[in-house]
């Protein structure tokens, strides 16, 4: 559905080639998270943790290591790197793919470049105009309410076919939390009339009830990291925005805002001074390390790729931590679903690379793999891989001086497990 909402855009209001609509299952295996699209050469790339490029396609079309070599040169580097690396700053150069809701456009964006490469005359691509726009025409604040566009119509007129409901043993592991005394925060950029739609099909329409604070239209990162321009809070009246608040003063349902008068807020509930919260998020540039290095919060990534890159012979859990039976739901068996590991572009956390220096080939880690490292404390598949544990159960954590597969929750990725590989459990 977001893939042809932009491109339904793209075609019948910006002229693009009707080509674009059209999509095989073959074609979903190029969507790959971590990708960096590249504007000025048209390149995607998948980088290694030192900005290595460790695989690349031009449109859709896989450049082989011979053309990477000539592109990039023979350490393979890529110009934009240092940019990027530590900041996640956004350029008009190119554009960071770490989310599903956000992927599709990776794949859009191929497949322009594929068509215009048909009938090119100007060297230059500046298409990225008109995807923004196809951004702006289908996600603009009031196209929930104004039933405009592509994309929020067709999720109004049939959620069942785009949201999966939650489990029951998720929804228990949230009241169980807060009938513990903890206090429960949502926090997303969409806006509160998509947020409620979304809630009230996955968690129920008594969803209100679970959260302390409901932050809608809260444009992360900037919510962690926009000082001293900091957007107040502002009350919520049928959906409309209204008045800004000089501070928040209650729990409740609220839009835009900032961490610093969110965390004032926090301080006063719980009555600590330097209260503690554990963030989780599945985008490492708007969730994972806005709040650990702004924040300074425990962060849980949500990495749906862990579910199918991991390791059947290694857990990173205590032996003594749980039963068996008191696992998470990771434990049992699992239906196979999307996402899968893609023929195009490998293992989400190392790849091989040649050519480097005259040597052979070497297994490196993949810059997302360095990200989860440095600012998650630890990586999960899914809120289901936990739900049925103790809440004073304890994790693995991500720490330097310890091997890069100690952190992910309950099995670490294949590829990262030092070979040969023996059945074993990390103490």
């Amino acid at each position: 559905l977001i893939y042809d909402s932009f491109a339904q855009f793209l075609v019948e209001q910006r002229g693009y080639d009707r080509e674009l609509m059209t999509l095989t299952p073959d074609c979903w295996d190029f969507c790959f998270k971590g990708l960096l699209l590249d504007l000025e050469d048209g390149n995607l790339l998948k980088l290694g943790e030192d900005g290595t490029v460790l695989r690349a396609s031009h449109g859709t079309r896989l450049l082989t290591g011979e053309e990477i070599l000539e592109t990039y040169g023979k350490k393979r580097k890529w110009k934009h790197f240092k940019t990027i690396n530590g900041t996640f700053a956004r350029s008009g150069k190119y554009h960071f793919y770490d989310n599903y809701f956000d992927l599709p456009g990776a794949l859009l964006c191929a497949r322009v470049v594929d068509i215009l490469d048909q009938n090119r005359t100007v060297k230059k691509y500046e298409f990225w105009k008109d995807v923004i726009a196809s951004i702006e025409y289908n996600y603009k604040a009031s196209a929930f309410k104004e039933d405009s566009g592509i994309y929020f119509p067709s999720v109004k007129k049939d959620p069942g076919k785009y949201l999966l409901r939650c489990s029951e043993s998720v929804k228990d592991w949230l009241r169980k939390l807060k009938n513990a005394g903890k206090v429960l925060l949502l926090i997303t950029s969409s806006h509160s009339d998509y947020c409620r739609l979304l809630c009230e099909h996955i968690l129920g329409e008594d969803f209100e009830e679970i959260f302390d604070i409901i932050i809608t239209n809260a444009l992360k990162p900037g919510f962690f990291t926009q000082i001293p321009q900091q957007r107040p809070f502002r009350t919520l009246v049928n959906d409309e925005e209204r008045e800004p608040l000089p501070s928040l003063e209650q729990p409740g349902w609220y839009s835009q805002g900032n961490w610093s008068h969110l965390n004032e807020l926090l301080k006063k509930i719980t009555g600590k001074s330097d209260p503690k919260v554990v963030y989780f998020g599945d985008s490492m540039r708007s969730d994972i390390f806005p709040a650990h290095s702004y924040n300074n919060c425990e962060t849980v990534l949500v990495l749906e790729e862990l579910e199918v890159e991991a390791s059947q012979q290694v857990t990173t859990d205590r032996k003594d931590s749980e039963p068996l039976e008191k696992k998470g739901k990771y434990e049992s068996k699992r239906q196979k679903m999307w996402p899968v590991v893609s023929e195009q572009w490998g293992s989400y956390f190392v790849d091989g690379v040649t050519g480097l220096e005259g040597e052979g080939e070497t297994q490196v880690h993949t810059w997302c793999t360095s990200n989860i490292n440095t600012y998650s404390t630890i990586a999960i598949p899914s809120l289901q891989a936990i739900a049925d544990l103790s809440l004073d159960h304890k994790f693995p954590r991500f720490c330097p001086d310890k091997p890069s597969f100690i952190g992910y929750y309950p099995r670490p990725p294949a590829a990262l497990v030092p070979r040969p590989s023996e059945p074993i459990t990390q103490e």
